[in-house]
């Protein structure tokens, strides 16, 4: 069956399975189909197109087969018009939409229905609204040849622009050899897979240190576990068995590109801890891997840049989470990028990943 097949002539009720969450920028059923002008972003003159790599959803149906539901429902919405709304009003364009992880204990053939399900709603979303959706497919991770399968035919049959992946996978690190054919299907593919931590991660593992006020499940927990992540396909040479892979990590790669240079030092200060020897230094890598923008101040957006390089770094919000409505003008305003810089996080640099028409 071919995608324009699959989805037929579906584009009125496409959108019936996808549970947008909002941001609190659409007060309610009535301001909701209020009329929102689109805030149109503009670089010296020039109308730029920007994307947003970093955006959620939820698929109920396929929840269900968890027995979860989408919580809390009050911020359930029904209309995707509430969140172009909301889109337009920050100058958000285009919208990857990417689903976290909560299926890694799944047996197979849950796995297996899931995320097929999954990732039919995304498409049929995306087909609804193709000028302001695409997606990431799902994949069932902790069955590494069923996600590999489940990658392809995301990609082939829905028209879906890559994966998104959890940071671990019970308590299994992706650079684990098991992983490696889904990593060697993305590479052969030459799609992007973008990493979101989960709770399940870094913040399980510490629960009786991140407990108490500062929500520190959250603020130090997920970026520690990307920063992990990130650190484990480095050092255990993933990076350099599959030189072509794209991959983009949330919340600015965590604080890897931080404290980047004492990834080098541990290799020359106690080399006996750097077993597996790699094609180029630790911090080398961060200019292979891709990074969102949500790192909420221009002096970190800037050193960012200084770490990993302008080309390097693309738009996210995290919406409907709501940490930022100001994605747009945090580029726009970060000092010391040139006007072409400031184009290409804005959205240039995710078009060319995402196969998105400018």
């Amino acid at each position: 069956m071919t995608r324009r097949e699959f989805l037929g002539d579906t584009t009125a009720g496409a959108v019936a399975g996808i549970a947008f969450v909002e941001c609190g920028l659409a007060g309610g059923s009535g301001s909701a189909q209020a009329q929102t002008r689109r805030r149109e972003v503009v670089v010296s003159g020039r109308r730029v197109k920007t994307v947003d790599v970093h955006a959620h959803c939820s698929v109920p149906e396929a929840m269900a087969l968890m027995g979860r539901k989408v919580q809390p429902p009050t911020l359930l919405m029904s209309q995707p018009a509430d969140r172009i709304r909301a889109m337009d009003e920050q100058g958000i364009d285009v919208e990857a939409l990417s689903i976290n992880p909560y299926w890694y204990k799944a047996d197979r053939d849950v796995a297996r229905d899931l995320i097929r399900i999954q990732n039919e709603k995304l498409a049929e979303v995306c087909a609804a609204q193709p000028d302001r959706f695409v997606a990431f497919a799902s994949v069932a991770l902790q069955h590494p040849d069923l996600a590999a399968e489940q990658l392809e035919e995301g990609v082939k049959k829905y028209g879906l622009r890559g994966a998104g992946v959890g940071g671990s996978v019970n308590g299994e690190d992706l650079s684990d050899p098991k992983f490696h054919p889904f990593w060697a299907k993305a590479e052969q593919l030459g799609v992007l897979v973008f990493m979101h931590p989960q709770a399940e991660g870094a913040a399980a593992d510490l629960k009786p240190r991140l407990k108490g006020s500062g929500g520190l499940e959250n603020a130090i927990g997920n970026p520690l576990e990307t920063t992990i992540a990130l650190s484990h396909l480095i050092f255990e040479g993933t990076l350099d068995r599959f030189p072509g892979l794209k991959i983009c990590a949330a919340h600015g790669g965590g604080y890897l590109p931080s404290y980047a240079a004492r990834s080098d030092a541990i290799c020359v200060t106690f080399p006996d801890r750097c077993p597996v020897k790699l094609n180029k230094k630790p911090t080398e890598y961060l200019r292979q891997l891709y990074f969102d923008s949500l790192v909420f101040t221009p002096e970190a957006l800037r050193h960012l840049v200084a770490e990993a390089g302008s080309s390097q770094i693309v738009m996210g919000t995290d919406y409907p989470f709501p940490w930022t409505h100001t994605s747009v003008d945090h580029i726009l305003g970060t000092p010391g990028l040139s006007d072409a810089e400031r184009i290409a996080i804005l959205g240039g640099t995710a078009a060319k990943l995402l196969n998105i028409k400018l």
